[in-house]
């Protein structure tokens, strides 16, 4: 059986405002360069093709810039709002080959930058976090 590419994509209702935060979350993420030929920026292009300041929101794209090794993340708007808990989450590895105190001060410094971004503390387990996104998509700091 071949092996697939993954994306990973969130739905939301504003995708540059999630997008921007998980990049910060991440590090090493950024949203693709190359605006088309003869253009200054996406804004100048989408005048130019008569998109309407409205629509241009309607999805962004990360990718690794980093390492080039983890997958694109998109984000695309949808009209209804996040209902239910996630079945699949991401997890954001902090505190890898630490343990004890040293593992939660980890846990703890990170997720004190993330509610900076937006982010909140839903759970706190001994172990690890759950925390929310700007838009309340779950995820664990571990």
């Amino acid at each position: 059986m071949p092996a697939f590419d993954l994306h990973i994509v969130f739905d939301c209702a504003d995708p540059d405002r999630v997008a921007r935060f998980w990049m910060a979350a991440l590090g090493g993420y950024d949203f693709p360069t190359g605006v088309p030929d003869g253009f200054a920026t996406w804004d100048e292009w989408a005048d130019a093709n008569n998109i309407p300041v409205d629509q241009r929101n309607l999805g962004r794209t990360l990718v690794d810039k980093e390492r080039g090794s983890r997958p694109d993340i998109f984000f695309l708007q949808v009209p209804e709002s996040k209902q239910l808990k996630n079945r699949v989450h991401l997890d954001i590895k902090v505190a890898p080959g630490l343990t004890g105190a040293d593992r939660r001060t980890a846990i703890e410094k990170e997720a004190d930058r993330l509610t900076t971004l937006g982010a909140t503390i839903a759970i706190d387990h001994d172990d690890h976090l759950v925390m929310h996104d700007p838009e309340g998509n779950e995820f664990c700091l571990a």
